[in-house]
């Protein structure tokens, strides 16, 4: 089961280099991340989701494979692509894994203008070099699934950006 880490950032970039890090860390096989998402909130006070996959994109390439392949069978493969990659496209668009839009959505509402947050659903990770690298960027957290204890430390090293508890 994946924890949830939600941190909140002073400004509507920060999130975003966050995920890139942990993008890099993902690579070297220093954390498995279920998801990675950012919400930020403009100066207008608009919320924006930034999802880490486009589901509509792999939707629709994985429909148009399956088309191919039953249209190739039933001799009829440019018709069968075609419908195929829609109706893959359109159940990618519907498709929610991960944390959940709604629930990223409301939380963003409540952020200030001009700040963003990181939604991440952590899977496993290295501790110690993750935290080494995301600390940086300091941030606040706003939810969890951690245990108390786990989510005062967490808090603990993002406000003293880098120095481990």
């Amino acid at each position: 089961m994946a924890d949830l880490i939600v941190v909140g950032y002073e400004d509507e970039f920060k999130a975003d280099e966050v995920r890139l890090t942990l993008a890099k860390l993902q690579r070297e096989y220093l954390s498995d991340l279920e998801d990675a998402a950012v919400v930020v909130k403009n100066k207008a006070g608009k919320v924006q989701l930034k999802q880490a996959t486009n589901l509509t994109g792999e939707g629709a390439v994985g429909g148009g494979f399956w088309g191919l392949l039953i249209g190739t069978l039933f001799l009829d493969p440019l018709l069968d692509v075609a419908v195929s990659a829609a109706s893959g496209a359109l159940s990618g668009a519907l498709t929610d894994i991960g944390v959940n839009d709604n629930f990223m959505g409301e939380l963003g509402s409540t952020l200030e203008p001009r700040t963003s947050a990181i939604f991440i659903l952590v899977r496993q990770a290295t501790p110690d070099k993750v935290l080494e690298e995301v600390s940086k960027f300091g941030g606040k957290v706003l939810c969890t699934s951690l245990s108390k204890d786990r989510e005062a430390q967490l808090q603990q090293v993002l406000s003293n950006r880098g120095v481990t508890v």
